[in-house]
C-alpha cells in the first residue's frame, strides 16, 4: 500500500508514527512536510516541521514538548544571548542546532532542500520517505490588521497568536514548484491522508504549492482527513486563531467544508471527526462526504494507530503487505 501524508509538525508527526504502527512493515509511506515555517537564524536554515517529523519518527523527540530533541541543552544559545544575539523567544537547542548546521552545510554545498533532507534522514530509521513540499525558500507571514507582516514563528511563538491576524502570506510561494517526488507520490498513491495538522498554515501551505492541489484532485486515490478540531477547540496549538483569520469557524464540520468535497472541486472524499463532534456526521454525509466519528485524541502510539486504522477503513481495507 502506498500512503501519502501531508504533514505539519507535532500533530502530523504523531499521527504518522501511529499510522506506521498500524500498517506494519511492507507498506510505502511518503510524508510531504510543510516548510512554510522555515527561517534563517544564527546563519543556519531552521526547518521546524521537517525536524519535528525526523525526531518523532526517528525516536529522538522530546515527548513532553512534541518538538525538539530529548535530553537537549542550550549552552550555545545561552552564550549567543550573552553577545546580544538571537531571540529569547526562539531558542535552538544544541542538538537541534547541529541538525540545522548540517542542513545549512549541505545547502551551501549546492544540494536542494529535498536532497539535503534525504541526506539528514539517512541517520534515522524513519520508516517513511520524507519530502519537503518544495525546494524553494518559502516563509509564511501573518498579516495584521494594520498591514504589518510578522514571520509566522514570531506571531506563533513570541506572541502566541494573540495579535489578531487577517490573513497569511507565503513569501516565495508563487514562484515555487513541488519538490521532486511530491507530485509523483500523490498521483501514484493508494490513499492520501490529511492528518490533524493546522489546516491553514501547515496543510494549507502545502496545498498552495503550485501543482500539489492539482495532483490531489486528479489522483485516483481516495483522500481522507482527520479533524484537528475537537468540540470546537484545536487539539493543540492556536489553530483557532488561524481559522478565524481566514473566516472559517473553529468546528470540525467547518474545516471539512473548508477543504471541500473532491467531486465538486475540493479535496476530501472522507472525514474523521471526534466523538464529541458526532452530531456533525449526518450533515457531512448529506454534503457528500464519507464520514465517521471516533475518539481522535492522540494519547499515545497505540491510540493513534487506532485512529489511523479508522481513517483508512473509511476509504477501504488495507491490502496485505508484500
Amino acid at each position: 500500500m502506498k500512503v501519502v501524508v501531508l504533514s505539519g509538525g507535532v500533530g502530523g508527526a504523531r499521527f504518522t508514527r501511529g499510522l506506521l504502527a498500524h500498517l506494519g512493515p511492507g507498506h510505502e509511506v511518503t510524508v510531504v512536510a510543510n516548510t512554510g515555517d522555515d527561517l534563517w537564524l544564527h546563519g543556519v536554515r531552521v526547518c521546524p516541521d521537517l525536524d519535528t517529523l525526523m525526531y518523532t519518527l526517528g525516536g529522538a523527540v522530546h515527548e513532553g514538548q512534541g518538538w525538539g530533541r530529548a535530553d537537549e541543552s542550550t549552552r550555545v544559545s545561552t552564550d549567543l544571548a550573552a553577545y546580544g544575539l538571537g531571540w529569547d523567544w526562539f531558542t535552538l537547542g544544541d542538538l537541534d542546532l547541529a541538525t540545522c548546521l548540517a542542513r545549512t552545510e549541505l545547502l551551501r554545498g549546492g544540494l536542494p532542500l529535498s536532497a539535503a533532507t534525504d541526506r539528514l534522514a539517512q541517520r534515522w530509521d524513519l520508516g517513511v520517505r520524507l519530502l519537503p513540499m518544495t525546494d524553494a525558500e518559502v516563509e509564511t507571514h501573518a498579516r495584521l490588521a494594520d498591514g504589518t507582516l510578522l514571520h509566522f514563528e514570531e506571531w506563533w511563538v513570541r506572541h502566541h497568536a494573540t495579535l489578531p491576524a487577517v490573513g497569511f502570506e507565503q513569501v516565495g510561494l508563487s514562484g515555487s514548484v513541488a519538490a521532486p517526488g511530491v507530485v509523483e507520490a500523490l498521483v501514484s498513491a493508494d490513499v492520501v491522508v490529511l492528518p490533524p495538522s493546522n489546516p491553514v498554515v501547515s496543510v494549507g501551505t502545502i496545498l498552495a504549492v503550485p501543482g500539489v492541489r492539482e495532483a490531489i484532485t486528479s489522483t485516483p486515490a481516495p483522500v481522507v482527513g482527520v479533524s484537528p478540531i475537537i468540540g470546537g477547540a484545536p487539539v493543540r496549538g492556536m489553530a483557532d486563531a488561524c481559522l478565524t483569520a481566514i473566516g472559517v469557524p473553529t468546528t470540525a464540520s467547518a474545516v471539512a467544508r473548508h477543504y471541500g468535497l473532491r467531486r465538486t472541486g475540493g479535496l476530501l472524499d472522507a472525514w474523521v471527526v471526534d466523538d464529541a463532534d458526532a452530531a456533525s456526521v449526518p450533515g457531512l454525509r448529506e454534503h457528500g462526504l464519507v464520514c465517521g466519528a471516533t475518539d481522535t485524541l492522540m494519547r499515545d502510539v497505540a491510540s493513534t494507530a487506532r485512529i489511523a486504522a479508522f481513517a483508512l477503513d473509511l476509504v477501504g481495507p488495507v491490502p496485505s503487505a508484500g
